[in-house]
């Protein structure tokens, strides 16, 4: 099934975050839709970036006429239906804006369209993982918890007191009413007896006594009610002290969840206690209203109404205002509303837009006013030279609404909001002199406060509350920085309102930083760290020593020192690489990724000949991934071998599991041959891969075959007298006619010269070898001709024996010399060649004759 098919299938709350990544204008929906099965197959990276020293990519503009090209195709096929009008004008219209918007600049729609559908696939995965929790058997759900349980037995016991009171209201209302009739006919009987001040009668006496029993007995009724009262006030206090804690915890599942953890941070059932606690307090307020009219209605000496009443009230609004209070919360904490790649939460870019969610738990009573929400940054800024301060350009003010998806709570949704860097006075353009402070700009913590007045008869509230603290940056080079400060403030801080943190930041121990960085892993590629995993890491970090009560400080964690890097940074090149081009493998358990040289060796030799694993490299700061294998060494022996690492600019040109499939080397008697045939710990190669190699296509040989000549030392089978094609050149079989003696002659330079002499040592058999490869010069194609070359059983035996790649045990466990993969680092000097007798001198060969028409 195709991803938009998949993703039109989710709930509503993700639905809800599909529909907001295409609110802007980059790409409507409509293009998204009907030609969604398009959009997924074209490789929308790789377009996006244009080949090295080229201005644009004529692959980009293919695409791009492609995409127009379809868009017509869709409008020819609608008919004249009402609906049918509709969707043309929209297509229309679509196309218009796509060809004023990205005409000149196709490699930015590529750009928009690749993070839109990485962002939909991120959308997708916690869908259908949501689905997936959903559909579990209940026995296999949470257990409530024992305060969990207390809330639920509070709530039912508070609702059956607060109809019980209700009842007795209406019952004393009824009291009221009937002595209040009674009386007014007794005073009528009184006033109509003479003048003359005669004696009362028997029926007067009777009356007064019937009223001053029914005085005593709504008496009797006002002192239980207002029992009942202090007795529903007294079962709200230690259930909102309940709902305190669950929110408590609800706030660090949420902290937690924003640095990577699987947490539930669903407010359905906080919204159900906090709605389910205010009810009865709302109608204790009613309650009261209507007792204090009947005490101005009915007064008399001693009337407990007149002095508990007011007591109540003030107890009552007391508990109002705390719940009211705490129930204002940020449900969506702060992210980058734009299609970013790797976009985290509480890290926002100026001039960029974001997005924030507040709820307030309570259904409100009296709403025939509207509330407003005010949203404002860093209401109370900490005294910091330096700290930067920010203007909100966007409106800063929301209506509180219902919620149409639950029907319960009232959210405010601040979306597109949009930040700008205030200029410091007397600092001129830009405000330099913010650096100058004593945080750095990704240390610098903010926070966004939202405010709400709320008016409900005589009680009047200011509600307010802050999102987490965030980190603002400048430029997308400052994600990696800014995101470690966020990792590092909430794995530590026990204030979530201290700016000043990063000031003095604490040590983290590593039983803290293990499982935060463990869901980094989880929340980037659905699988987390193992144990064996995280004890490497341990190790790098701490030595052969480290136990969960070793500590690391920010510094070390976080801060680069050139020429060397960050254990963060190096991490998070790991992250990156794994996301972008290894994800699938990961997830599946094909990589082992994080195994000491040392392991390594441990591993591998136990295994039978050709067992690899994948590791991550130690040494590329952005992400490397190497391959390791083991093969017969000298007498018998075990030996491993490694390749120098990959990173994502071989990755994107040709996959990780293509480049295991491509892999070969020379073996025996000049025959090809991959050694990489078992993935650790036994699995067959195209077993473990085969789900993952490409489809050929006709249209990506040209680049492939390219890509592996270059990278690769490309052994292909041939038959007697068949032409040897390689990068550059045809050289013809030995036995052909028109090759040399030397078999180098037809030859171009190539850049394989170099690396071949410095191996060489003078010895039997090689004198023709050496003398023909003096003339050489680098160029395109010579490595791969002497691939080709039958340099005879001692020439080719003294050659491969130098050439051989050597695992170098001391330096970093990669083939020196003869890298299948990688020519050698740039930075590693060219050894001179030994001054020997047996390299003649450049003029006793004749010139080479190259004729570019040989080459392809």
């Amino acid at each position: 099934m195709a991803q938009w098919q998949e993703v039109q299938q989710l709930e509503k709350a993700y639905l809800d975050q599909v529909h907001q990544l295409y609110s802007e204008d980059h790409l409507p929906m409509e293009v998204r839709q009907y030609l969604a099965p398009w959009l997924e197959d074209q490789n929308w990276s790789q377009a996006a970036e244009p080949p090295m020293g080229e201005p644009h990519s004529s692959q980009t503009h293919m695409l791009f006429q492609t995409l127009l090209a379809l868009l017509d195709d869709q409008y020819s096929r609608c008919g004249s239906s009402q609906e049918d009008f509709v969707l043309k004008h929209n297509l229309r219209k679509s196309k218009q804006n796509l060809q004023a918007k990205y005409q000149e600049c196709p490699e930015q729609l590529a750009n928009v369209i690749a993070n839109l559908l990485q962002e939909e696939k991120a959308i997708l995965s916690r869908g259908l993982a949501a689905q997936q929790a959903a559909a579990q058997p209940p026995s296999s759900a949470p257990m409530e918890t024992d305060r969990q349980q207390k809330i639920e037995r509070r709530l039912a016991e508070t609702r059956g007191v607060m109809q019980e009171l209700d009842r007795r209201v209406r019952h004393q209302e009824e009291l009221q009413d009937a002595f209040d009739f009674r009386y007014k006919q007794s005073l009528q009987a009184v006033t109509s007896f003479p003048a003359d001040g005669a004696p009362a009668s028997p029926e007067l006496a009777r009356q007064t006594q019937q009223l001053q029993t029914m005085l005593n007995n709504l008496d009797q009724s006002r002192k239980d009610v207002l029992a009942r009262a202090q007795e529903l006030l007294g079962r709200c206090e230690p259930l909102r002290d309940f709902l305190l804690e669950e929110l408590a915890e609800w706030k660090e599942r949420q902290r937690r969840a924003c640095i990577g953890a699987a947490c539930d941070t669903s407010l359905s059932h906080l919204e159900s206690w906090f709605t389910g606690a205010a009810e009865p307090l709302f109608q204790l307020w009613l309650l009261l209203r209507a007792l204090g009219d009947q005490h101005g209605k009915l007064s008399y000496q001693h009337d407990p109404l007149g002095t508990q009443l007011p007591l109540l009230e003030s107890r009552l609004k007391e508990q109002l205002s705390c719940l009211l209070r705490s129930a204002f919360v940020v449900e969506v904490q702060p992210i980058m509303s734009m299609p970013i790649p790797n976009c985290r939460p509480l890290v926002l870019k100026t001039n960029s837009k974001f997005s924030v969610r507040a709820r307030l738990l309570v259904k409100l009573q009296d709403r025939n006013h509207r509330l407003e929400v005010e949203i404002a940054m860093d209401k109370d800024p900490p005294n910091v030279k330096g700290f930067r301060k920010f203007n909100i350009l966007t409106s800063t003010s929301k209506t509180l609404v219902r919620d149409d998806a639950q029907m319960k709570g009232l959210v405010c949704d601040f979306r597109h909001v949009t930040l700008k860097e205030q200029k410091a006075v007397g600092l001129g353009k830009g405000g330099k002199g913010a650096t100058e402070g004593l945080l750095a700009v990704t240390e610098e913590l903010h926070l966004i406060t939202f405010t709400l007045d709320y008016k409900y008869q005589e009680l009047a509230l200011t509600l307010q509350t802050s999102t987490l603290p965030v980190v603002i940056i400048s430029n997308n080079n400052q994600f990696s920085s800014a995101w470690a400060s966020v990792l590092w403030f909430n794995m530590l801080s026990p204030d979530t309102k201290n700016q000043l943190f990063f000031s003095a930041p604490p040590a983290a121990s590593w039983a803290q930083l293990a499982q935060v960085l463990s869901w980094q892993f989880s929340a980037a590629t659905e699988r987390g760290l193992d144990q064996e995993q995280l004890q490497m890491l341990a190790e790098k970090l701490f030595g052969g020593d480290a136990t969960a009560a070793s500590t690391l400080t920010w510094t070390r964690f976080s801060k680069d020192n050139p020429p060397q890097f960050s254990f963060w940074t190096w991490l998070d090149g790991i992250l990156s690489l794994i996301r972008d081009h290894l994800a699938q493998l990961w997830k599946d358990g094909h990589i082992m990724g994080f195994v000491s040289r040392r392991r390594e060796r441990q591993l591998l030799k136990r295994k039978q000949m050709g067992t690899f694993l994948l590791r991550f490299s130690e040494s590329c700061r952005d992400g490397g991934i190497t391959c390791s294998w083991v093969e017969p060494g000298e007498n018998g022996q075990p030996k491993v071998r490694s390749v120098e690492p990959y990173t994502k600019q071989e990755l994107n040109s040709l996959a990780l599991p293509d480049i295991i499939h491509d892999y070969q080397l020379l073996a025996a008697e000049n025959i090809p041959e991959n050694p990489l045939k078992f993935l650790y710990p036994s699995t067959p190669r195209d077993e473990a891969f085969g789900a993952y190699y490409s489809e050929r296509r006709e249209v990506d040989l040209l680049e492939q075959k390219k890509y592996l000549n270059r990278r690769l030392i490309r052994v292909s089978a041939r038959q007697p007298n068949e032409p040897w094609m390689v990068e550059g050149a045809v050289v013809a079989h030995p036995a052909a006619e028109g090759l040399a003696a030397n078999g180098l002659e037809a030859l171009e330079p190539g850049p394989g010269a170099q690396e071949a002499l410095e191996a060489l040592e003078p010895g039997p058999g090689t004198l023709e070898v050496l003398e023909a490869l003096e003339a050489l010069e680098p160029g395109p194609g010579t490595l791969e001709a002497l691939e080709a070359l039958e340099l005879g059983a001692s020439g080719l035996e003294a050659l491969e024996q130098e050439l051989d790649m050597r695992f170098d045990v001391a330096d970093s466990g990669v083939l020196r010399g003869g890298d299948p993969f990688l020519p050698p680092p740039a930075d590693v000097p060219l050894l001179g060649l030994p001054g020997n007798p047996l390299f003649l001198e450049a003029s006793d060969f004749p010139p080479l004759q190259v004729d570019f028409k040989d080459f392809q």
